[in-house]
């Protein structure tokens, strides 16, 4: 396709429409950038690859849409970048399944959830204060919990399909309380167990852990210890430690292996399992080098 270069002043305007949530702006911006050909596509994966998480976002959005680029290519891309933040990456890895995921719409509910935490909290605030905001919201209001009874369905893995069913396994769901917490200026960690995920909060005067997966339950390192023990797992003290977000979602592309080959849809299976190699493999070649 013929190129029509972008002037700055041009890559300026676009850039601050990328998140307008009208679809008069949204069809015109998609139509310039469509004609602008190759330059539309290299200023779009320029933003897609930048700083600015939300911008990125929705760059990664445009792309799409305009068939600039492969879902399952641009996951392993990521994998391979070694640049991993969360939000970005579940919406990557929802897209693998999901190409048409509406991340504005996405990023639009998870903003939402947090600005009604931010109206119920009475500052000043602590942690856990600000905690048990969060689940009133999540788990009483919005009703969110663990999906148990069907437990090994795939559509719990995906953050867009959790937000719009209102259940999801522990990592999800922890994934979602990550989220909202962050955008209430609120610092956790997420923190995965053999068998279960958590979210904690490592106050100065003691760690406390949530379990999303269970209404947001507060438990204490000693609470944690005991549950290991119940299991029959044996106690090590990393386990009470934060997780990267890399093994964030190399476990949730390792849980989709296993769901879908249990669904009996080995293809997928299959590429869910090729995501945990391609994370694996980027991780022992960055600790080599």
């Amino acid at each position: 396709m013929e190129s029509q270069p972008l002037s700055a002043a041009t890559r300026e305007a676009l850039a601050g429409l990328l998140d307008d949530p009208s679809p008069v702006v949204r069809r015109g911006v998609l139509k310039h950038l469509q004609e602008s050909g190759d330059a539309g596509r290299d200023f779009l994966r320029e933003l897609a690859e930048g700083a600015n998480r939300v911008r990125a976002l929705h760059a990664r959005w445009f792309l799409m849409e305009l068939k600039f680029t492969d879902p399952v290519n641009e996951f392993r891309g990521f994998i391979r970048s070694l640049g991993y933040e969360l939000e970005t990456g579940m919406f990557l890895l929802g897209r693998t399944i999901y190409p048409e995921i509406d991340i504005a719409s996405v990023c639009g509910e998870i903003d939402r959830i947090a600005a009604r935490c931010r109206e119920l909290t009475v500052e000043p605030a602590t942690d856990r204060e600000r905690c048990k905001v969060i689940n009133r919201v999540l788990f009483h209001e919005m009703g969110f919990r663990g999906n148990v009874e069907e437990y090994a369905d795939p559509e719990n893995s995906f953050l867009h399909r959790v937000l719009e069913r209102r259940k999801g396994l522990p990592i999800t769901l922890s994934v979602l309380y990550l989220l909202v917490a962050s955008r209430c200026g609120l610092q956790l960690e997420p923190v995965g167990l053999p068998g279960h995920f958590l979210v904690g909060c490592y106050e100065e005067d003691g760690p406390f852990f949530i379990d999303s997966f269970d209404h947001g339950r507060f438990l204490s390192p000693d609470d944690v210890l005991a549950y290991l023990e119940q299991r029959k797992i044996p106690l090590h003290e990393s386990y009470l430690a934060p997780v990267t977000v890399r093994e964030v979602l190399c476990r949730c592309c390792r849980n989709l292996a296993s769901h879908f080959a249990a669904s009996q849809q080995p293809p997928l299976a299959r590429l869910f399992a090729s995501f945990v190699e391609e994370f694996e493999a980027a991780y022992e070649e960055r600790t080599n080098s």
